[in-house]
């Protein structure tokens, strides 16, 4: 008589318990500690925390405009002279040959200030500060990025390593049917069709598990990408629904006014405007304080040494430099126009992502359920099929299908629950609140204000805060 193995339940039972955490092993590894773990380690963070301090740079550059620009020079050579000087008739004709050497030597230094410069410098200043703002929020929008990533790896694992074990239940059903399905045909009791299609059956698993076997080594070499460690007995995931707002009007509201991307395109459009302001620029006089002072040795045969200082106080006024520059003006408001249309166009796309993940929530949740509903149904109509098809009141073919489909509804739980989880997390992203504060994670927060303060005022040095 064909049965199902026991151990079949037992493993379809902790495949299921692996995603919800039904269950209470000694697990190894969490999702906190996989998200901790991509906080630190993640390359495309790391480079994002880089260009960041970067960005730092372009507030001194900016700010060395204030500041004197003094220059030194020297030099040092020999220089020969040779002069013929004619006598003349009244002297009897002739030459005069005459040779020195010099060895002309000095040193000087300029000093350049400038005074007034049509604010390009006060303006180039805020260009700056708005850059450093907008990629502090760029940096926010992708640790929000790798943390998601990092969320759905995890998942992706535990679902595609229950998905196996599922597979392997099925397979090793199709197995004990096949055994059956030949004992009754060698007695007679059905056809050669019956056991072809237990065998196709077991074909198809056997497919099918090595497919899952591929999708669970992609997922974990994705996971290592991501996270930086290898998955070993992970615990299961849990939603994060405390963290999330309680209606769609609140998290499109959060979305809109928190999250980094559209918070980057306003400091955009901040820095644009400044920038419009420096092009401007370029039509005001300049004004400027300059100084040297030099002293030159040997510079003759009668001068032994010279000494100049000099200050002026000069003053450009531009006329016409050939046009560029009203290009260029134009060119920055037309940038402008663009960065002031990229708010919409982010705003639009963060709206948009909060009503899609609010909605893959909410499906994931009711999938759940009508799976849970499913598995319990297919179940007792599997057990039903079994005991029919035992007495011959149903076929081969009706056992097979009812397998699959306890297998398909146990599979759709299994990826409902990790759907739910990851739409919990995607929502949180959405609403620009998925960040390393907000889940607790017990990792070093990496601040951006450290750096900005080490590097704004700082006057010399090659050296980077960190040593480099």
């Amino acid at each position: 008589m064909w049965h199902l193995p026991t151990g079949g339940r037992v493993v379809a039972s902790v495949a299921i318990a692996f995603l919800v955490g039904t269950a209470a092993p000694a697990w190894s590894q969490t999702l906190e500690q996989s998200l901790a773990a991509a906080y630190a380690n993640n390359p495309t963070l790391n480079s994002q925390r880089a260009a960041t301090r970067a960005t730092d740079e372009y507030v001194p550059i900016a700010l060395s405009n204030y500041r004197p620009q003094v220059a030194g020079s020297a030099y040092v050579g020999q220089q020969w002279t040779e002069s013929r000087v004619s006598l003349g008739t009244t002297l009897g004709g002739g030459s005069v040959v005459s040779n020195s050497k010099l060895s002309p030597s000095g040193f000087g230094i300029q000093i350049s200030q400038i005074i007034y410069d049509g604010l390009r410098t006060a303006n180039s200043v805020r260009n700056a500060e708005s850059q450093v703002r907008g990629q502090r929020e760029l940096l926010r929008n992708t640790e929000q990025l790798v943390l998601l990533d990092a969320a759905t790896a995890y998942m992706n694992v535990l679902q595609n390593a229950a998905l196996v074990e599922l597979q392997k239940q099925s397979l090793e059903a199709f197995q004990e049917e096949l055994r059956a399905t030949r004992d009754r045909f060698a007695v007679g009791e059905v056809t050669r069709t019956d056991v072809a299609q237990a065998e196709a059956s077991v074909a198809n698993a056997e497919s099918s598990l090595a497919l899952a076997d591929a999708n669970l080594n992609t997922a974990r070499a994705t996971f290592f990408q991501v996270i930086g460690l290898r998955p070993t007995k992970l615990a299961p995931g849990r939603p994060i629904d405390g963290l999330l707002p309680k209606t769609l009007d609140k998290a499109v509201d959060s979305g809109l006014s928190r999250h980094p991307a559209v918070k980057a395109a306003q400091f955009a459009v901040d820095a644009s405007m400044a920038q419009v302001k420096v092009a401007e620029g370029a039509l005001s006089p300049t004004l400027s304080l300059n100084g040297q002072a030099s002293s030159d040795y040997n510079a003759s045969t009668s001068v032994e040494r010279q000494t100049s200082a000099a200050v002026t106080l000069n003053l450009s006024v531009p006329i016409y430099q050939g046009g560029g520059e009203f290009a260029t003006i134009r060119q920055a408001k037309e940038l402008l126009g663009q960065s002031r249309i990229e708010v919409d166009v982010n705003r639009e796309q963060v709206r948009a992502s909060v009503v899609q993940y609010w909605g893959a929530l909410a499906a994931a949740k009711l999938a759940i359920e009508s799976a849970q509903a499913s598995v319990v149904a297919n179940e007792i109509a599997l057990k039903g099929v079994r005991e029919e098809w035992r007495v011959g009141q149903r076929t081969t073919l009706d056992v097979l299908n009812a397998q699959t489909a306890l297998f398909n509804a146990r599979a759709s739980l299994v990826i409902a629950q990790r759907d739910r989880v990851v739409a919990s997390y995607a929502l949180l992203s959405a609403t620009g609140d998925l960040n390393s504060g907000a889940l607790g994670l017990k990792v070093a927060t990496y601040n951006p204000k450290v750096h900005y303060d080490q590097v704004r005022d700082a006057w010399f040095g090659v050296r980077t805060p960190d040593g480099r």
